[in-house]
């Protein structure tokens, strides 16, 4: 067959597409694990950098070990614990508590529950059953950081990040987000660090226990009233701002974490 027929010309584009297909299908085969584990790491290391306790140059698999992971029954604040009702599916998360993907449960049938227009003023429609939690302990086995899974929507896209705080379970420790597509120079000054610096120390609960932080338009000075429960907004990006004041307070409130932090207030860390 002559090298410029129709016909030896499909055949070659065809055979090569599928020898092409072939390689693209080992290697994403072969690679996944290491994805799955590289994806795990970074998780790893955002929780450590929201704690404060991420170390340049440090390993961050024995930094992690100073943390426990837990699995918090959303609606009811307890830990899941192996127990005859479970189904598969809990007992799998108890397997390897850390690899557990909440986002992926919240998109699972059976194992979220959709949001109300009233309840979801963080835009994110469903919510998994169980979410994880972190805690970090010093060198005595004390835990002394409270670390939670956030996300939301911003103006362009759902944020998901973390949120830490002391044991007080008022008291911010940082904030930080890992995911995102907000707008590079506006919304995108989240992944800031000195914005993310305005974060330490704020309160998000107030003296009655009432939940109280807010993101502001402008700044924040020493004349703004309650000026430890507010941070600034984000210069030119107004909705990212508001979608950042919307998932914290969603996710800190009752139907995020608030059962699960008013069960260790009243039972303690």
């Amino acid at each position: 067959m002559s090298n410029d027929s129709t016909g030896k010309t499909l055949g070659v584009a065809f055979v090569l597409c599928i020898v092409c297909s072939i390689v693209v299908s080992t290697a994403a085969v072969m690679l996944k694990p290491l994805q799955l584990e590289n994806k795990l790491l970074d998780k790893k290391t955002n929780i450590l950098a929201a704690a404060g306790l991420l170390k340049t140059g440090a390993d961050v698999e024995a930094l992690f070990s100073n943390i426990d992971v837990k699995i918090v029954d959303r609606a009811t604040g307890l830990y899941l614990e192996a127990n005859p009702g479970l189904e598969g599916w809990e007992k799998s998360i108890l397997d390897n508590p850390a690899a557990y993907d909440q986002r992926k449960s919240a998109k699972t049938n059976g194992q979220f529950t959709k949001l109300t227009s009233d309840q979801d003023i963080a835009s994110i429609r469903k919510q998994a059953k169980y979410a994880t939690v972190y805690h970090a302990k010093d060198s005595d086995g004390n835990v002394e950081t409270i670390i939670l899974p956030v996300h939301g929507y911003g103006l362009w896209s759902t944020l998901y990040g973390f949120i830490a705080l002391k044991t007080d379970l008022s008291t911010v420790v940082g904030l930080g987000f890992y995911e995102h597509a907000e707008t590079p120079g506006l919304g995108g000054e989240v992944d800031n660090p000195k914005w993310k610096g305005l974060w330490p120390g704020k309160q998000v609960f107030d003296a009655a226990g009432q939940l109280d932080i807010s993101v502001i338009k402008g700044a924040v000075t020493g004349t703004t009233p309650n000026a430890g429960h507010k941070v600034d907004g984000l210069a030119g990006a107004t909705l990212t701002s508001r979608g950042v004041h919307n998932l914290v307070n969603f996710w800190l409130g009752k139907d995020g974490f608030g059962p699960y932090l008013t069960k260790l207030k009243a039972e303690g860390v």
